[in-house]
């Protein structure tokens, strides 16, 4: 499983014109799954953004996370950061997992950040989504299951 997190003051996620998530001050989350990942990769995956230290304490510390902030999360699914572009100039996305094995596994993120007590709006999966969002500070984190395990 692969996550892309970001520090935001404001995200929000569109399909055919209509807004289908929308938060306020909190994480915006792009995930992927692949074929291997399973019910213990979604767990840790949940604690590890719930509980991710990104936002500032009033020393101006990063050691704030999503619990402590009462923020929330916005969670989209992005097959595309399984792409590698190591060979030729089109990507290739045999890394990611497909259709209803992912789709479940991105709900099981979902449900267990919810689970951890952290507010989540969802985009709406396999859709061509637009993704608005205001990154503060900017702080962007990458974060990969296979390099937890």
């Amino acid at each position: 499983m692969r996550a892309v997190v970001q520090r935001v003051t404001e995200a929000s996620v569109t399909v055919d014109a209509e807004m289908v998530g929308a938060i306020g001050a909190g994480a915006m989350i792009l995930v992927a799954v692949a074929p291997e990942d399973g019910e213990d990769e979604a767990r840790w995956f949940a604690d590890k953004v719930a509980n991710l230290r990104i936002w500032n304490d009033d020393e101006g510390k990063m050691n704030r996370s999503l619990l402590d902030t009462g923020g929330a999360a916005l969670v989209v699914s992005q097959f595309t950061l399984y792409g590698d572009a190591r060979k030729g100039r089109r990507p290739s996305f045999i890394r990611a997992a497909q259709g209803p094995a992912a789709e479940a596994l991105y709900e099981t993120c979902v449900a267990e950040l919810e689970k951890a007590g952290v507010p989540c709006q969802t985009g709406r999966f396999g859709a061509m989504m637009k993704v608005s969002l205001v990154n503060d500070g900017p702080v962007t984190i990458l974060l990969d299951s296979t390099k937890a395990f």
